[in-house]
């Protein structure tokens, strides 16, 4: 039975992957900095996992986490990614989500054991981009302190692979969406929003920028991506996006309408929420993961949006009645 690490088990990704991995037959191995936050993501396979309360800033401690579970696979998935904290907490980005990528392929080298790592990287990473859509071979521009950060989990990967030749991926990841998405990210807001408006709960809904463009494709599918990389026989980078883009007016609209709302009715247009130093539209080419993986997002951005809405309707229901 093989065994996957996978960090940052209780986010949205984590939770997705855990639950692939388990069936196929994986021994998984999670970690979180608090096992007391976001649990419910991981409630259904609680008992079919074992998570590992631990400090990914801690050289010492992965280094002990690698030697005590000495896993075939390792996917790096925690990270600081609320969009409320981009400019707000920098240096603590730049620990997790830069500084704890080095920790952990330096601890696989030190430990010397046969480990195939995949690194969860970013669209962010293009920020300001030049070239639309973009590529593998994109140049990056990263235009926040998430981006830089991300920017630099996916330069050390590369390094690591090339003069250390270790098995190190990088999957560039687009917006990826589902019904565990933080509720501070712009797509959860918007179907959390849906729910408690049809429900008579709320009455509006403030938002930035509505022709702001985005790349979105459901998580679940993404996580797959990632094992599939793992599997290959040479390790690579890879971008997994649809290859399409829609606006958060175009997302707003789906979403109201799928309740029998008008978005237009409830929707205010905000300049305070919107984001500082806007990256440009971000659209990924996912023609080398189609080729060499064969992968292929399988969830529509209706379909996505009809899951996420008709989840937090259920879910807004269940917390009204208790």
């Amino acid at each position: 039975m093989p065994t996957a690490l996978i960090t940052g088990v209780n986010g949205q990704d984590g939770s997705y992957l855990a639950e692939f991995l388990l069936s196929k037959g994986y021994h998984v191995v999670g970690t979180t900095s608090n096992q007391d936050t976001d649990r419910d993501r991981i409630l259904q396979i609680r008992d079919l996992i074992e998570i590992v309360e631990t400090d990914l800033l801690d050289q010492n401690r992965v280094e002990d986490l690698l030697r005590e579970y000495k896993p075939d696979e390792v996917y790096n998935l925690a990270a600081r990614a609320s969009s409320s904290e981009l400019w707000t907490q920098p240096v603590q980005t730049g620990d997790l989500n830069a500084l704890s990528v080095a920790r952990m392929l330096e601890a696989i080298r030190r430990i010397g054991h046969e480990v195939r790592f995949v690194q969860a990287s970013s669209s962010e990473m293009f920020g300001n981009s030049t070239e639309t859509p973009q590529t593998e071979t994109t140049p990056i521009r990263p235009r926040n302190p998430y981006g830089v950060a991300k920017a630099y989990g996916h330069w050390i990967t590369v390094n690591y692979r090339e003069y250390h030749k270790m098995f190190a991926c990088s999957s560039i990841l687009y917006n990826h969406e589902s019904p565990r998405r933080g509720l501070e990210l712009v797509s959860r807001k918007i179907a959390y929003a849906v729910a408690r408006i049809k429900l008579g709960l709320a009455s509006d809904l403030r938002l930035g920028n509505l022709e702001a463009r985005r790349d979105w494709g459901f998580a679940g599918d993404y996580v797959q991506a990632m094992w599939l990389m793992a599997q290959q026989a040479t390790p690579d980078d890879y971008i997994i996006a649809t290859g399409e883009t829609h606006s958060v007016r175009d997302f707003c609209e789906l979403a109201f309408a799928h309740a029998g709302l008008d978005y237009r009715d409830c929707v205010i247009e905000d300049c305070a929420d919107y984001r500082h130093a806007e990256i440009t539209p971000l659209v990924g080419n996912p023609a080398k993961a189609n080729r060499v993986l064969g992968w292929k997002p399988t969830v529509t951005f209706p379909e996505l949006i009809q899951m996420m809405v008709d989840a937090d309707l259920q879910a807004v229901q269940d917390l009204q009645r208790h």
